[in-house]
């Protein structure tokens, strides 16, 4: 399959070049700046990314371009740009002043075909402290901006680009045109979709695994959801799915997700393990001992459940692309284990199967439409694997769950009512370890507090709170109140993040 290489040099954006380049039908895969794949058969171009470092810092990533350089087209982007220039001899000066934000295209050279159908005065985005201030000889400018003169250039006879902007980014409005035409450069076909993913995974599945079992665990989200169903699609009943039911769902969640999941044929085996994990939790309330321990608890549960089908062999999990790229540093070294069901493939001496883990979010979700799942499903808001657990704030018990579940259902429900729901990327309510005094009808209350938190975000690496309307919060809160006893506060979650997470816990 014909690709682009990305090579990482440490910045924030590159897993948002990979998008870009996929959402333009072109496959590509991200790499740490240090390992450059030995086949080449398949690449159509390298593009190098940003990266935190000055090309003269101590400790900047530093590539050897003689195996690059010639032999593909090379857009080198911000600090990919400046050290192209560095080691080729032209002059890269830290800046007067730290150079951020919008800036437009003062000088467009018409002849150069990265560039094409681009005006001037189109609006870039730059991010640098560094500036090129002299191109190398060979170089040629290709656009400018008002404080940047080398905004872009070119070295054409060995088709090699480099701008000092960002054009994965938003803000760079024809960014997107921009790596199109280095597509062209690079004479890709552009055939990476959906549906050709599916034909060659399932393809590959029925390869890998033959008559093999397999196993997966589902959590209702998203990325299992879609693994399951591809493999569904490849080996049908020799999938079987386990879903458990920690006590932590949202209301009515294990009855209405185990329905949908026969309505799509799976073979599901839903396990009520909800006094088992309270009985685990008790007296529980530091945050990541509670993670750890609903984590372990789902090991133990899964395990058990897992060698009651006979001859098993392959673990599946809905690992999709971020995950693999944030398990390995531009090092190569792993930095963060992202195991779905961390531990369970040596605990269960399985091979691990990740039908997903070329994917990012937004492609698993088109895949899902593909794959003819309901809307409901593939559109879910993500949730976190322990659940409910996370957004009680201190220890856990049965009924801090019941009311969470209530107050969070009325919340869900009313972003649905109001057509406000596919408009955040995240939602939910969290219960405070806060009570205050109240009045109820002729009577005094000392009662819990209800956070609502809704968000909008592209990937959750970084998120905005949702500016919902006024009237829908004083409903929701009016209705949380008067519905769920125990229950006298409600307050909205203005945060963004950074500095906050999108969970509480």
């Amino acid at each position: 399959m014909e690709k682009i290489i990305i090579l990482d040099f440490g910045s924030q954006t590159t897993q948002l070049i990979g998008r870009r380049v996929r959402e333009l039908n072109e496959y590509c895969e991200i790499l740490p700046y240090n390992q450059f794949p030995d086949d080449t058969t398949d690449i159509k171009g390298v593009i190098l990314s940003g990266s935190p470092f000055s090309v003269y810092d101590h400790a900047a990533f530093r590539l050897d371009l003689q195996n690059i350089a010639g032999r593909f087209p090379v857009l080198g982007i911000c600090y990919g740009a400046q050290y192209i220039a560095h080691m080729r001899g032209g002059k890269v000066e830290n800046a007067d002043s730290r150079e951020y934000g919008r800036a437009n295209l003062t000088f467009i050279d018409k002849h150069d075909p990265l560039f094409e159908d681009i005006s001037e005065g189109s609006q870039v985005w730059v991010s640098h402290g560094d500036s090129i201030t002299v191109l190398p000889d060979e170089a040629i400018k290709a656009a400018s901006t008002a404080d940047v003169e080398f905004a872009a250039y070119r070295i054409g006879k060995q088709k090699i680009w480099g701008v000092q902007f960002h054009p994965e980014v938003f803000h760079t409005l024809d960014g997107s045109l921009l790596l199109e035409n280095f597509l062209a450069i690079c004479g890709c076909k552009r055939q990476w979709s959906p549906a050709s993913f599916i034909t060659t995974t399932v393809k590959a599945l029925r390869q890998q695994l033959t008559n093999d079992k397999v196993v997966l665990g589902l959590s209702g989200g998203v990325d299992s959801s879609v693994a399951a169903v591809l493999l569904h699609k490849a080996i049908g009943k020799n999938l079987t799915c386990i879903f458990i039911d920690h006590g932590m769902l949202r209301k009515g969640e294990f009855e209405h997700v185990v329905n949908n999941y026969k309505h799509l044929g799976l073979n599901v085996v839903g396990i009520d393990a909800k006094d088992y994990f309270f009985e685990k939790l008790k007296g529980i309330s530091e945050p990541e001992t509670k993670r750890k321990t609903i984590g372990a608890g789902f090991i133990e549960v899964f395990d058990r459940e897992a060698h009651k089908i006979k001859d098993v062999k392959w673990l599946a999990q809905g690992t999709i692309y971020p995950d693999v790229i944030e398990s390995m540093s531009i090092t190569g070294t792993t930095i963060k284990s992202h195991h779905n069901v961390g531990g369970l493939p040596e605990k269960m001496n399985l091979k691990l199967c990740e039908p997903l883990r070329l994917l990012f979010k937004d492609e698993v979700r088109r895949v899902g439409v593909e794959l003819g799942m309901m809307h409901q499903l593939i559109a879910r808001h993500p949730f976190p694997g322990p659940g409910l657990g996370i957004r009680i704030v201190g220890d856990i018990t049965p009924e801090k769950v019941h009311i969470l579940q209530q107050a969070d259902d009325i919340f869900i429900n009313g972003l649905h009512q109001w057509n406000l729901y596919d408009m955040v990327w995240q939602a939910g309510a969290i219960l405070l370890p806060v009570r205050s005094v109240g009045v109820m009808g002729d009577e005094r209350t000392y009662e819990n507090t209800i956070a609502l938190r809704a968000v909008t975000s592209t990937d959750a690496m970084t998120a905005d709170w949702a500016q919902l309307p006024y009237d829908f919060l004083g409903k929701i809160s009016n209705e949380i109140i008067n519905k769920v006893r125990g229950v006298n506060r409600v307050v909205y979650d203005i945060s963004s993040k950074p500095p906050a997470t999108i969970e509480w816990e």
